[in-house]
């Protein structure tokens, strides 16, 4: 009974609407039919499926009421999206519009120029880009060198220094060295930073001042060529210590607290002579040690290739350019060969 009353009810209000939304009516009804006859449990909306709701939704304002299939949320989300799809094709350029983007090589290449060059303005490296065949405008290495670390850090500070004077450095400093009865010995010794060459080296039981100030009229007996002879704050190298240095035309250089590297070509010696020498024996006294020593300064002057040197020898080893058998020759009883 209800449900007669429903239908003819819905006649009724049918027959008071204009014949055209009952053709747009009829025609969202076939529409859903249609997808509702496919034998699917859940029916499957094509794109001219979607597209058809997206243009009823457009031209008729009772939609929402002849919905079955799909709720008005998923239509409005449908048009939305093919609102993004159409700009998003119509909106495509072949050319890129606007500020042409730098490239991480280029900004990597500005912050390296601005590190190892700290007074190089924006021309100075926009030129330099120039040469290497970068093709970007002043304006943009201002903008990019505001970003850049400055400051490098004070051990590179003191290394650019330390290369830049390296003719005109000496330095000296102490390592103890343990005996075969557990007794210290301490040696001191003089390197050059010009080539790493030992200027003076000596061994003793008891160093003093007196004993450090004759050992630097031995490293430095005539006019010298170098000028600053950096030392550590060790308690030999009193007040007269640094009175003598002045005396020979020296200008003593006292490093910072606890900061080795500030005289790292004397540390980097110590460190040689240790792993190539010192760990490798046991000294039995001064003279024994005095001995080591000596044969292990030849080795390293005259066979021994330096990195820093570009793989040359302090005392200039000459190369060989003649074609045969190659021997090799013991040095410092056997521990290294030539």
């Amino acid at each position: 009974m209800f449900n007669l009353l429903f239908v003819w009810f819905g006649a009724l209000v049918r027959a008071l609407r204009s014949r055209r939304h009952l053709l747009l009516e009829n025609l969202a009804l076939r529409q859903q039919l249609s997808v509702l006859k496919r034998r699917r449990p859940r029916p499957i909306l094509g794109l001219f499926d979607k597209l058809f709701w997206v243009a009823v939704r457009r031209f008729w304002s009772g939609w929402q009421q002849s919905l079955i299939a799909v709720t008005p949320e998923t239509v409005v989300r449908w048009h939305q999206a093919g609102f993004r799809l159409y700009w998003k094709l119509i909106s495509k350029v072949r050319r890129p519009i606007g500020r042409r983007q730098t490239s991480n090589e280029v900004r990597e290449l500005i912050f390296r120029m601005v590190v190892e060059n700290p007074t190089w303005g924006a021309p100075r490296i926009h030129g330099e880009l120039l040469m290497l065949g970068f093709d970007v405008s002043e304006r943009t290495i201002s903008r990019w060198m505001r970003r850049a670390p400055r400051a490098p850090e004070p051990a590179k500070r003191w290394l650019a220094f330390l290369r830049n004077h390296r003719e005109a450095i000496a330095a000296m400093d102490f390592f103890t060295v343990p005996t075969v009865t557990f007794k210290l010995l301490y040696c001191f010794f003089v390197i050059s930073h010009d080539r790493r060459r030992i200027l003076h080296f000596n061994v003793t039981h008891h160093p003093t001042s007196a004993w450090v100030i004759q050992q630097l009229r031995e490293a430095f007996p005539f006019q010298c060529s170098s000028r600053f002879l950096p030392f550590d704050r060790d308690s030999k190298f009193s007040l007269e210590v640094t009175a003598a240095v002045r005396s020979l035309g020296l200008r003593p250089v006292r490093t910072s607290f606890e900061n080795p590297w500030q005289k790292g070509v004397a540390e980097r010696w110590i460190e040689s002579c240790r792993r190539e020498l010192l760990d490798c024996v046991i000294a039995f006294n001064e003279p024994h040690l005095q001995r080591l020593l000596s044969d292990y300064l030849r080795y390293y002057h005259d066979d021994r290739t330096h990195l820093g040197l570009a793989k040359q020898t302090p005392a200039n080893r000459i190369y060989s350019g003649s074609v045969g058998r190659v021997l090799s020759f013991p040095r410092l009883g056997g521990l290294h060969h030539r």
